[in-house]
């Protein structure tokens, strides 16, 4: 795949430096450009002041993860679907000896006493407390106070220096540039863009047009409401599980969204009676649980569509795991979810980030008081996320690190979706990027969406059946064009693939988007998204005791990702591996053809009419909508 973590792409429009001139044999680490909105500079810290020094090191082998990952992922590889165990990859990740005795011999040879030394016990930490005269010794820095506008202050600095032989061993030092302090919410700040994802309105969100008055059956009708019936139509599926023990599917859902069991049993009554009766597997991830004192589209919405659907595609014989995660008070990020699903996660490359993540226990009392989930839970085969952010809501090192765990988690065969965004070339709520990097809605600089511009993950587009057209048709499908538009586009953050190399270079050859150069990243390597798509309008979903049309990506992946489960089911029954990272073997020639090529529709944002649905990939519905009995058929035919 050769996209390693650290090759961001540097646009011309966003470029991200932690380069500087070399001071004597030290070098700048980190360094941060201005202070963060609603804090101010207050005074230079006490020197005497205690600062409780923790150094991250990096982690062994993960500029080697992409090979790895795509040693077992590409289906002309010899160790295809031969995925590795959690404890494989702690061993292959976890900082070595010599990184945690360089750095270790550096703090006593610049006079701190060894028995202050200490390592933690996964070996992701050195912690050692220090006065901040120590502190600004070992690293050329300057360790001032700060205080936020709610009061609340925090110990920082501007930029920090590590000597090279150091700096190879380290990922980042804490406290530093960092603003992880975690602001008190009760005080009625805002929540950070990461953990504030469940809450209405944030991230990546289903739209609704309104309840509808009739029930909906009719194949004929399918251009207008879209039901279980019409997606197994428009996509050949026509399967009955057999290896329902062995396999998994999970959908993961953020609190305060939840799901309402009444209205899981109206959508069975009306649209599958296998399911009457049946409900989710409830795992409960930090604190999470399916609330039901907040009741509307905006906090059932969601959760309503994302099982509703999934439990359906794949039959009532097949469990559907909902990880319901974060409390009410705290809320939870990705990240949170990750750190259940992998304990190595908890610790790698210095663990969670306080400035995004939630904390458990809560450290502000009135939330959920036991510790934190890390580890504990055993992630599904497939994984589907109808959440997301604009990637430029968070740091480029907040994003590798965790795109990392993406990367992981492939390795151990599971396969992550997430929606590519609903506002086309824009970002979510249509934000798009100014040239200084801040984001506005008239903003003209296109702004994709995160975790889809990850590598590691499968992103999925929105399509919707052309009005007028049968599912019976050939095609009857486009770009989706009516209430959301597929999100779609290049990352600003992560480097092009290989795997979509030859697919995405075919698509600017022969389709040049017709946009100025610093409006969108035209550098040609970069990440490139949608991967997939799948059909994210007009969907009868039941919220609250009525039938909604719900429309965005929000419907593509559960519905994708409950496609892959049968696919997993059929390769199970025979005696073969999940399917796992899917994106090197769906944009390997031996797919070709797997796919509906959807040639109709573009994705308006940013002021313009976005990018075109063209012949092949493209950056609205990526390689199209998937054929099972086609996939099916290839996916069987690997090892």
């Amino acid at each position: 795949m050769h996209c390693s973590l650290t090759a961001f792409v540097a646009l011309g429009l966003a470029v991200i430096s932690l380069a500087r001139p070399t001071l004597s044999p030290y070098n700048v680490h980190e360094e941060r450009s201005a202070i963060p909105i609603g804090w101010s500079h207050t005074r230079r810290h006490e020197s005497a002041a205690t600062l409780p020094l923790r150094i991250a090191l990096k982690q062994s082998n993960i500029e080697s993860i992409d090979e790895y990952l795509y040693d077992v992922s590409h289906p002309k590889s010899a160790n295809y679907g031969k995925h590795w165990t959690a404890g494989e990859i702690a061993r292959k990740f976890s900082p070595s000896e010599e990184s945690i005795s360089t750095v270790r011999n550096w703090l006593v040879e610049n006079g701190l006493a060894s028995e202050r030394i200490r390592v933690s016990s996964t070996k992701g930490w050195i912690n050692v407390d220090v006065t901040v005269e120590e502190a600004e010794r070992l690293m050329n820095a300057e360790y001032n106070v700060y205080t936020h506008v709610s009061g609340q202050e925090h110990v920082a600095c501007e930029a920090y220096n590590l000597p090279e032989h150091i700096s190879a061993h380290v990922d980042f030092v804490l406290p530093s540039v960092n603003f992880d302090v975690k602001l008190k919410r009760r005080s009625g700040s805002q929540p950070e863009p990461a953990r504030s994802i469940g809450q209405p309105g944030a991230g990546i969100t289903p739209k609704t047009t309104g309840t509808i008055s009739q029930t909906v059956t009719e194949l004929e009708q399918c251009d207008e409401y879209i039901t279980p019936i019409c997606l197994r139509a428009l996509y050949e599926v026509v399967y009955e599980p057999v290896s329902t023990e062995n396999n998994s599917f999970g959908v993961v859902e953020y609190t305060p969204q939840a799901y309402l069991q009444s209205d899981l049993q109206m959508f069975a009554m009306n649209f599958s009676t296998d399911l009457i009766g049946k409900e989710p597997v409830m795992v409960s991830i930090d604190g999470g649980y399916a609330q039901t004192e907040y009741q509307s589209f905006d906090y059932n919405g969601e959760s309503n569509l994302d099982l509703q659907y999934g439990m359906t595609m794949v039959t009532g014989k097949q469990n559907v795991t909902l990880y319901q995660t974060g409390d009410m008070v705290e809320g939870a990020s990705f990240n949170n979810f990750l750190d259940a699903i992998d304990g190595s996660y908890c610790t790698f490359e210095g663990g969670d980030d306080y400035t995004e993540d939630a904390q458990y226990p809560d450290p502000y009392g009135g939330g959920y008081e036991g510790p934190e989930d890390c580890g504990t839970v055993t992630p599904a085969n497939v994984i589907s996320t109808s959440y997301g952010y604009n990637e430029a809501d968070l740091t480029p090192f907040y994003t590798a690190r965790q795109c990392a765990e993406y990367a992981k988690l492939g390795l151990m065969g599971v396969t992550i979706l997430y929606s590519s965004g609903d506002y086309g070339v824009a970002g979510h709520g249509d934000y798009c990027l100014n040239p200084d990097g801040t984001q506005t809605t008239n903003g003209t600089i296109f702004n994709p969406t995160f975790p889809g511009t990850c590598p590691y993950v499968t992103s999925v587009g929105a399509t919707m059946v052309k009005p007028g057209a049968s599912v019976l048709e050939a095609q009857p499908e486009m770009a989706c064009m009516d209430v959301i538009y597929s999100g779609g586009g290049f990352s600003n953050y992560f480097a092009m693939p290989s795997y979509q190399k030859t697919a995405v270079d075919y698509y600017l050859e022969n389709y040049p988007p017709d946009y100025p150069k610093n409006t969108w990243n035209s550098t040609g390597m970069s990440r490139a998204l949608p991967d997939i798509s799948a059909n994210g309008a007009n969907y009868v979903v039941a919220v609250d005791g009525e039938f909604e049309l719900v429309y965005g990506t929000s419907c593509s992946s559960p519905v994708s990702g409950a496609i892959f489960t049968m696919i997993n089911d059929a390769r199970l029954a025979v005696g073969k591996s999940p399917i796992g990272f899917i994106n090197p073997t769906i944009y390997s020639a031996d797919f070709a053809g797997a796919f509906n090529d959807i040639t109709e529709g573009s994705n308006p944002g940013c002021g313009t009419e976005g990018y075109n649905a063209t012949v092949g990939w493209d950056p609205v519905t990526g390689l199209g909508t998937l054929n099972f009995p086609k996939l099916l058929e290839k996916w069987l035919a690997l090892p």
